[in-house]
């Protein structure tokens, strides 16, 4: 089962909306699902360069 989403509030101003959302609509998805593939991708990259945080990690 997998686990519940959970609901952000983000404001972004209006010139970055509009290049998520052109960026998005390139890629067939919608603006929520290009941003939260951004921030995907991201933490990947940050836990592959050995930043990212560990399951024993209480910080």
């Amino acid at each position: 089962m997998m686990a519940e989403k959970k609901n952000v509030l983000l404001r972004l101003n209006p010139q970055l909306y509009e290049e998520i959302n052109k960026w998005a609509e390139e890629e067939f998805r919608s603006v929520n699902g290009q941003i939260e593939y951004l921030l995907n991708e991201a933490v990947k990259k940050r836990i592959k360069a050995g930043h990212g945080r560990h399951e024993n990690d209480d910080s």
